[in-house]
C-alpha cells in the first residue's frame, strides 16, 4: 500500500513521496510513523480514508492541511486553509533569537506577520520569561494565530498577546516604542511573478507570500517599524528568500538605523535570514 502510494505521489511531483505517504497513513490510523513498521494490516475503512487523502495530496494539497498539524521545533501547530504553513528553515531564525535572548529574564519580543504563530509561540515556549506579542494582518490567518496561542497557554506556556495589525503601520504598538528587546519576522518576500510550488501558490495566503517586484516592499516598511520599536542595542531578525542574501542586508544597512548587520544560512547552506542590532546601544 505504501509503496504504491509513494509511486503515485512521486509521479504527481511531490518532493518527499514516501515520507508523505507514511505520514498520511499514520494520521489515518492515529499512530506514529514508527508504528507502521510493525503493522500487518489496514482495515477497509482506514484504507478508504487513506486513499481519499492520497488523492488530495496527489493534487498537491499541502500535507499539513490534510493532517491539520505542522511540527515546528518542539511544538505541533494547528494549520489549514488561510494560514502560511511554517517551514523547517524558519527554525534557524528562532535558534538565533533564543541565543540572542539568553540571560535576559523577561525580554520583550515582537513577531511581525506571525501567521500560525510558529516563531512567537516557540520563543514563548523555550524562553518562559519572554513577553511576546504576535502581530498578524490577515483576518483568516489571525484566527489560526489565536487558536494556537490558546492551545499553548492551556498547555502552560506564558500567554502570547495576539494583535491584529499591519507590520508597516506607523501607529502599530506605539506603547512599546523604544522598549522592545527583539523584533523577528518571516514576512512576505516572494517577488511578484516568481515561480513557486503548487502547494504554495494554490494554498498559502497571498498576503504571506508576495512582496512586490523585488520581494522587499513589505520588508521596507517592517524595518521602519522595527527601528521605532527596538531599544538601542535591541536585536532584529528577518527571514528572506535565498536570492536575497545580499539585497536584504544592504537594505538594512541603508536605513542607517542598524549596526552589526549579518546574514545567516539555513541548514542546507542557503542564505536564509538577516540579523542586525538597533544603533545607539553599547
Amino acid at each position: 500500500m505504501l509503496a504504491g502510494a509513494a509511486r503515485r505521489l512521486a509521479e504527481a511531483g511531490v518532493e518527499s513521496p514516501r515520507v508523505d505517504a507514511e505520514l498520511l497513513l499514520a494520521h489515518v490510523l492515529g499512530a506514529t510513523r514508527t508504528a507502521l513498521l510493525t503493522l500487518d494490516d489496514v482495515d477497509d475503512d482506514a484504507a478508504a480514508r487513506f486513499a481519499a487523502l492520497l488523492d488530495q495530496r496527489a493534487a498537491r494539497v499541502p500535507l499539513q492541511h490534510l493532517t491539520g498539524r505542522a511540527p515546528f521545533r518542539h511544538l505541533e501547530l494547528a494549520v489549514g486553509p488561510g494560514v502560511f504553513v511554517p517551514r523547517p528553515e524558519t527554525e534557524q531564525l528562532v535558534e538565533w533569537a533564543l541565543a540572542r535572548l539568553a540571560g535576559v529574564d523577561e525580554p520583550v519580543v515582537v513577531d511581525l506577520g506571525s501567521g500560525s504563530g510558529a516563531i512567537a509561540l516557540s520563543i514563548a515556549h523555550e524562553h518562559p520569561g519572554a513577553r511576546v506579542t504576535a502581530v498578524e494582518r490577515d483576518p483568516q490567518a489571525i484566527e489560526w494565530t489565536r487558536h494556537n496561542a490558546g492551545l499553548r497557554a492551556a498547555a502552560g506556556d506564558r500567554p502570547v498577546t495576539v494583535l491584529a495589525g499591519d507590520m508597516t503601520d506607523p501607529g502599530l504598538l506605539r506603547d512599546l516604542d523604544g522598549t522592545v528587546d527583539l523584533v523577528v519576522s518571516n514576512p512576505p518576500y516572494v517577488p511578484d511573478g516568481a515561480r513557486v510550488p503548487r502547494e504554495v501558490v494554490d494554498h498559502d495566503p497571498p498576503l504571506a507570500l508576495w512582496g512586490g517586484p523585488d520581494g522587499l516592499d513589505v520588508v521596507r516598511g517592517l524595518l521602519t517599524t522595527a527601528a521605532r520599536l527596538l531599544r538601542p542595542g535591541g536585536g532584529l531578525g528577518v527571514e528572506h528568500a535565498d536570492a536575497q542574501g545580499s539585497a536584504l542586508p544592504a537594505l538594512v544597512r541603508g536605513t542607517g538605523d542598524f549596526t552589526a548587520v549579518a546574514d545567516h544560512p539555513d541548514l542546507a547552506g542557503r542564505p536564509r535570514f538577516t540579523t542586525a542590532v538597533r544603533a545607539g546601544g553599547d
